[in-house]
């Protein structure tokens, strides 16, 4: 029996289980049987879908490890079903093998234009699929278990392309950061994409590029460029550093109240009370009337002396 196409499970669900994932997209009901019982026995997670809308909504969700993708559909066909997953930094990454009964030339050039990696033809044969499958399945498991490393140590990364801004892949850990700093589902924001030119202008003449630094709350985002993996592709790193620990000693050794010390901590940093405000989402006179508070329990009289004395302490 097929899973339910309204039950689809998330990534992070299948995730628990070893098997891969196959997303079959067809909407002939006896084709997906088929492969789908094969693919079972074959010890892989088989998941369906009967047009090309719901094939996007559910490869953006379950992320399987290749999608077969049925090439004539009513409605978006799967050329196009293509050119829309190959388009999305989510799951442009995922392996694309086409069934078709088409083998005129054009047919398998379009196939390849639209970003498939290989093709089978119909009538289908299971053990030719499965084999098929095997080929490109081991290549998008090492793919898939670098970006899953990359996460492991924090590095979040992406490749945008500079000529469209279009971002071309980004690890899970990327997206998440993407969206916790600039505030959108844009895999792309505007803000970073002027970032990128001025920083690939400056490696292009040889110059050190230069990170651009994201703060949200006692927490920063530090974005690096790395290198160019195409001629227009560039790699970038994403890197979260936390001050919770440095915060925390403040509140501790100055008795201070969690805002109290995030003040002290951006005063320490040399940023002026509307730039905490910013950081913080407060108005100037609230930050004033929190700085007031550090003083009388740090025992100062000016911002200087209150920046020294918790440097100070904290390097004890």
């Amino acid at each position: 029996m097929h899973a339910s196409l309204n039950e689809l499970p998330a990534r992070a669900d299948i995730d628990g289980a070893s098997a891969e994932v196959v997303l079959i997209v067809d909407d002939v009901p006896d084709n997906l049987s088929v492969l789908h019982d094969a693919l079972d026995e074959s010890g892989y997670t088989v998941l369906v879908a009967t047009s090309g809308e719901a094939a996007l909504q559910r490869a953006a969700q379950a992320q399987p490890d290749i999608v077969l993708l049925d090439a004539v559909m009513p409605g978006l066909d799967g050329f196009e079903v293509a050119r829309r997953l190959k388009a999305r930094p989510d799951t442009a990454h995922i392996p694309i093998v086409f069934m078709t009964g088409l083998t005129e030339t054009e047919h398998v050039v379009a196939a390849f234009q639209a970003g498939g990696v290989d093709y089978v033809t119909k009538p289908i044969r299971p053990r030719e699929v499965i084999a098929r499958i095997a080929v490109h399945m081991q290549g998008a498991r090492h793919a898939r278990q670098a970006r899953n490393a990359l996460d492991a140590f924090g590095h979040a990364t992406m490749a945008i392309h500079i000529g469209s801004g279009r971002a071309v892949w980004q690890t899970p850990l990327a997206r998440k950061l993407l969206q916790q700093y600039f505030g959108a589902d844009d895999p792309a924001p505007p803000q970073l994409l002027r970032w990128l030119q001025v920083q690939s202008a400056l490696a292009a003449q040889g110059h050190a590029p230069r990170p651009m630094a994201l703060v949200r709350e006692a927490r920063q985002l530090v974005i690096s460029l790395q290198e160019r993996t195409s001629d227009e592709d560039w790699l970038i790193v994403m890197r979260e550093v936390s001050d919770t620990a440095v915060v925390e000693a403040m509140m501790q050794n100055f008795r201070l109240t969690l805002r109290e010390a995030e003040v002290l901590y951006w005063v320490a940093k040399g940023k002026t009370n509307r730039d905490i405000g910013d950081i913080l989402g407060s108005s100037p006179a609230t930050v004033k009337k929190h700085l007031e508070h550090v003083y009388e329990k740090l025992g100062v009289e000016t911002r200087t002396a209150a920046a020294n004395l918790a440097m100070n302490k904290l390097r004890l």
